[in-house]
């Protein structure tokens, strides 16, 4: 955890072009969706950086969860994982995978809270990186920077929604790193509208 809080000694440059920002778009497939009981089942994790996509790069864990939820495992279908992560080992890798990247994620506020509750038996706090949720990116670059994001149609900004929008194939759904592929490639596809859009650096992007 030192290691990885050292990271953040140096702050990204606002004017840093956003062809030049490191992004790690993550996803959680838990079991269930209150963060105060429930668990992470598996982990997935793509890293993008300009405009391209390092597949070869990308991390994949299934965690032993002590509890499984009946309606959780219609969703992801993970019941008995061949090979599981130690929480530890588990911790570890993330923290060394994500660096000081930038994370995004859709609807990240949860994946982060159920990673963070994961990782605070072994002294975790709290994520230090700079964080994009694509979701609310979508609808702050398709509505305006003034939109209400609580007057949204909450389904018109789901992933199967934006996916299909976006022209994204909805292959791999409900796994972990397949949600994580999906997100990431539409994280390309609203870069590059933020480009055009005039948004050319981190600062524009992240405020």
């Amino acid at each position: 955890m030192e290691e990885y809080e050292s990271g953040f000694d140096k702050k990204i440059p606002a004017l840093r072009a956003i062809s030049q920002l490191s992004f790690v778009v993550l996803d959680t497939e838990t079991t269930g969706f209150n963060p105060k009981i429930d668990n992470v089942v598996s982990f997935g994790a793509i890293k993008l950086k300009g405009y391209t996509l390092q597949v070869a790069n990308s991390m994949e864990r299934y965690l032993d969860a002590p509890v499984q939820n009946r309606e959780s495992v219609k969703v992801h279908e993970i019941l008995y994982p061949i090979e599981t992560s130690p929480l530890k080992d588990f911790g570890k890798d993330l923290l060394e995978y994500i660096g000081s990247d930038i994370i995004v994620g859709h609807h990240i506020g949860f994946d982060l809270a159920m990673l963070e509750k994961t990782l605070k038996p072994f002294g975790f706090k709290k994520f230090l990186n700079p964080v994009i949720d694509t979701k609310y990116l979508a609808m702050r670059l398709e509505k305006g920077p003034h939109f209400d994001t609580k007057s949204a149609k909450q389904e018109e900004y789901s992933l199967d929604a934006v996916c299909e929008r976006f022209g994204i194939e909805l292959a791999d759904r409900h796994t972990a790193a397949g949600d994580a592929f999906l997100t990431a490639q539409f994280l390309m596809k609203l870069l590059k509208i933020a480009e055009i859009k005039g948004i050319k650096d981190f600062g524009g992007l992240i405020r």
